[in-house]
């Protein structure tokens, strides 16, 4: 059975890398969201295995998204996706409850690497 993967980001141009590189590695992308609020909206529709997040989007902000997600379902899997010099927003996100993060730009085999670590450890 496929891992089922949300990718939440504002921008089309990432949420397109990601699936790219997500599908490439045969993970099922079963969903996008464009916001925070579609983010935990969509979750919550689509119960996917794992989720990539960006910290800074519109409406409700990645970490408000993951602290509304973990709320929902505390073992949920989140992967934070920053730029360079996000570092305290990260920690923000960890905090919230994110299991690791990816510093954009990002290296196709380091998300996934990044994902395979996430989806073993137990919590």
């Amino acid at each position: 059975m496929k891992v089922k993967v949300l990718i939440c980001d504002d921008a089309e141009f990432m949420r397109n890398l990601l699936k790219d590189c997500l599908i490439e590695e045969e993970f099922e992308v079963v969903g996008e969201a464009v916001n925070g609020e579609d983010a935990v909206n969509k979750y919550k529709i689509l119960k996917p295995d794992i989720v990539t997040m960006d910290i800074v989007m519109p409406i409700k902000s990645g970490i408000d998204a993951v602290r509304e997600i973990m709320d929902y379902d505390p073992k949920a899997k989140i992967i934070m996706c920053s730029a360079l010099g996000q570092e305290i927003l990260v920690m923000d996100a960890i905090e919230a409850g994110a299991k690791d993060f990816i510093v954009k730009p990002f290296t196709s085999e380091h998300v996934i690497k990044v994902i395979k670590q996430v989806l073993k450890s137990e919590t």
